[in-house]
């Protein structure tokens, strides 16, 4: 079993923006055009270093300990989309490798892009951007991805978010694993200790590695969403236990417990900007799992209950008691199994059914309903040809018990749904890659919404043109 992980980064260009003629905005774009001088730096840095270094592919650290190229494990040559041997090798605790000492399992990536929005956005897209047509050097991040000690391997990313500008401890899986049998059938059983939930799973149809495995941070997005879809990400601290029985059954069991305002802000987090919470949180995952000669197939289960105080003052400090329960299910079809480049069809889907409730004198001070449902839907489907080029496409659903007093949408609605059509471009990360010391991966999408925030007037004002490029390469 051999693999590597994830995710890549990229590189790209500003090009300066010509000055206007008011002084306000002949300031404004000074400020964007040095800002943007400084982005170029490393851009530069990281190009050179790419053109020194050694084998890359995917997260290059793993891919140098397996001595195995990207489209291995990952479907289009470039990560998170993780093939049969992808989810084998992160099962397995990162560590399988090809024997070799390649010392620390170092590696860097970058992401860079260009966003587009239908409608401009008045104020900016965020502090030190325009109103629209921004280039961003989205974010840097460094990993150490791999083999720790035997049967003990991590993935953990430091990372700087170019938009925010802001350094964080990003995801977090440290695994231990061991094998053994029972009633006569392979057992694989394993120790996680991550800091958001999903973030473990090998399969991409929950939410922490699903599509869209990247999109911008400078158009808008909707209000609403699920705690267990991101709601808790970098926030908590969790240790669990899996098992793998006869690759057909696997079971998960988690607790997590929220990290105090102060460690989260250590760590890189903005405490008000999310959920927060102190309390133990419980967590399950089950899953059925079939592979056959050109096929692989899954469904399960997650689910996870806490007590939070959301983000953005939306209660106002009143706690609310969450529990999402969810299913999942991913399709796999790989034309010629025995060639790592084959062409293949991937499908994924999600839904999460949340319920919310409030105390009922907390919810008449605001003067909302004690309680709320929100339910999330997911399909994407994909055809990687050749592991270079990958269309995508995806449909997604939210939908929710309207209350003004609850949710900060200008009609009290959550409601939305949409579209996402994307096409990704990965020349290298193959066996014999002219271009072997480094992967980059180009990406073009569009984001198309039918509601949004509750409204279909207007929807179509936060459909956006996404195009990023990411790169990976050995530190």
């Amino acid at each position: 079993m051999f693999l590597n992980l994830l995710r890549r980064v990229m590189a790209r260009r500003a090009k300066a923006e010509k000055l206007e003629l008011s002084a306000d905005r002949d300031r404004r774009d000074l400020l964007m055009l040095s800002r943007r001088g400084l982005q170029i730096l490393p851009f530069a840095a990281l190009l050179a270093l790419a053109l020194t270094a050694g084998p890359a592919r995917a997260v290059p650290s793993f891919a140098i300990q397996t001595g195995q190229p990207c489209a291995a494990c990952h479907i289009g040559a470039f990560g998170p989309q993780l093939t049969p041997y992808g989810r084998d090798f992160k099962l397995h605790g990162y560590t399988a490798s090809d024997g070799k000492d390649h010392g620390l399992p170092l590696a860097v990536t970058t992401q860079a892009s260009f966003t587009h929005t239908a409608q401009p956005q008045d104020g900016g897209a965020a502090p030190g951007f325009r109103d629209n047509d921004n280039f961003a050097i989205d974010q840097l991040s460094v990993y150490y991805a791999g083999q720790i000690a035997p049967k003990l391997g991590g993935f953990i990313e430091l990372n700087f978010d170019g938009v925010a500008q802001r350094a964080a401890l990003n995801n977090v899986d440290v695994r231990y694993v061991s094998e053994g049998q029972v009633l006569g059938q392979d057992l694989l059983w394993g120790i996680t200790v991550n800091n958001n939930p999903t973030v473990q799973d090998p399969w991409n149809s929950t939410p922490a590695w699903g599509f869209p495995y990247n999109q911008s941070s400078l158009a808008p997005t909707p209000t609403a969403s699920t705690l267990v879809d991101g709601g808790l990400a970098q926030r908590v601290v969790g240790v669990g236990a899996y098992t793998m029985w006869n690759d057909l059954l696997y079971l998960e069991a988690d607790a997590y417990k929220g990290l105090t305002a102060p460690a989260m802000t250590a760590l890189g987090q903005v405490p008000e900007d999310g959920e927060q919470t102190t309390s133990f949180i419980p967590y399950a995952r089950v899953a059925l799992i079939k592979d056959w000669e050109k096929h692989h197939a899954e469904i399960g289960a997650y689910a996870l209950s806490a007590n939070v105080v959301p983000g953005g003052n939306q209660t106002l400090g009143f706690m609310v008691r969450k529990t999402d329960i969810a299913a999942d299910a991913t399709y796999q079809y790989i034309s010629d199994p025995a060639k790592v480049t084959s062409d293949r069809l991937s499908a994924h889907a999600t839904y999460i059914h949340e319920t919310a409730k409030m105390h009922w004198d907390d919810a008449f001070a605001l003067g909302t309903l004690a309680d709320h449902w929100l339910d999330t839907m997911r399909f994407d489907v994909s055809y990687s040809f050749a592991a270079t080029v990958t269309p995508s496409v995806q449909y997604f659903r939210t939908t929710g018990t309207g209350d003004p007093n609850y949710w900060p949408t200008l009609n009290g609605s959550p409601n939305s749904d949409g579209m996402i059509f994307e096409v990704a471009y990965v020349p290298w990360g193959k066996p014999d890659s002219p271009f072997p010391n480094m992967n980059v991966r180009f990406a073009l999408q569009y984001v198309n919404y039918f509601r949004f925030d509750g409204s279909t007037a207007g929807a179509s004002r936060n459909n956006n043109v996404y195009f990023s490029i990411w790169t990976a390469m050995k530190f």
